[in-house]
């Protein structure tokens, strides 16, 4: 992969922020949740969130 140039870095910093952010507040909305279906959905949506954040973390090690 090419290096990243700082535009790109400042781009993918924010998504990993954005992406820790949104599952930082969709656990809170699961652990929240009395519907079971409600909160199965915020929990998997927390998990893809985590999911998506590692995977560009990725990119920063490669």
């Amino acid at each position: 992969m090419p290096d990243l140039n700082q535009l790109e870095l400042q781009h993918l910093r924010q998504l990993i922020g954005a992406h820790d952010t949104a599952y930082q507040k969709l656990n809170t909305y699961s652990s929240q949740a009395v519907d079971p279906q409600i909160k199965q959905l915020f929990t998997k949506s927390a998990q893809d969130a985590l999911n998506t954040k590692q995977k560009l973390m990725s990119f920063l090690s490669e």
